[in-house]
């Protein structure tokens, strides 16, 4: 318990001085650039503060981190001459003269609360005691883990390089992996969390935490992923119509 109200007060005195950070730059989408880096920090913090040291420890930290700094990385270059995502400007709209307070309530208190809540396999990993023999959840975890993290860089690669040509604006990337699924850094985003939990089910704690990629795969496939990023795309992007009949949204179709 000590462990997770110290990694709790270390995540919101960052997410604090992250919200200070918003106020001075009037950008509160800054937010979404350390989302991987929350759960690096986590993976960090409980590894740090536990008494325990398997090399599955040091491989969940690894896997997290590779993941996370990739992450963060790709939607800071992604979003660095953006300005602010529309969506908080949306929100800042609503909110009027109070966002800068609101703010950090709505969205960076909220956003390290779920952060939180999802690394509960990475906590299982690093503090609860397990077999230190490799057992056949790490397999599978780390083969899911991989899926994910090829389907998620590959596709982020794979839409920033057509992006980059601009004899495709406004056009609809059908190619590569945007052919199996119209999501395919979503998909492999909760691939990888399923990942994670599997990883944590060597020990007998790990199954309390299934409820990490349930809820990062609703969050990306009902909440703030796939549903919103398609809101508008019908009326914007000439052959989207088309592309939703022949494609599925989240899960890729291999035949």
């Amino acid at each position: 318990m000590k462990i997770l109200i110290s990694s709790g007060l270390i995540l919101l005195l960052f997410m604090t001085f992250l919200w200070v950070a918003s106020v001075i730059k009037k950008d509160a989408s800054i937010v979404d650039r350390v989302w991987g880096l929350l759960f690096v920090l986590l993976a960090t913090s409980y590894y740090v503060l536990s008494d325990l040291n398997y090399w599955r420890q040091i491989l969940v930290l690894c896997l997290v981190s590779i993941w996370g700094i990739r992450l963060s990385l790709h939607i800071h270059l992604r979003n660095k001459h953006a300005g602010e995502d529309v969506r908080y400007k949306r929100m800042r709209e609503k909110a009027g003269k109070g966002f800068w307070w609101k703010s950090f309530f709505t969205i960076f208190l909220l956003q390290g609360i779920l952060a939180f809540l999802i690394s509960a396999p990475l906590y299982v990993v690093q503090v609860m005691a397990s077999s230190s023999e490799f057992s056949w959840f790490d397999g599978v975890g780390v083969m899911l883990w991989l899926l994910g993290f090829y389907f998620e860089a590959v596709g982020d690669w794979q839409l920033t390089k057509f992006k980059a040509n601009p004899d495709n604006k406004g056009k609809l990337l059908t190619t590569g992996l945007w052919a199996l699924t119209r999501h395919p850094n979503y998909f492999g985003d909760a691939c990888l969390w399923w990942g994670y939990f599997i990883l944590a089910l060597n020990s007998s704690y790990g199954l309390l935490t299934v409820f990490s990629p349930m809820l990062m795969t609703l969050l990306i496939r009902y909440g703030s992923g796939v549903t919103l990023l398609e809101k508008d795309l019908g009326t914007t992007k000439p052959g989207y119509e088309s592309y939703v009949k022949n494609t599925p949204p989240f899960f890729p179709k291999f035949w």
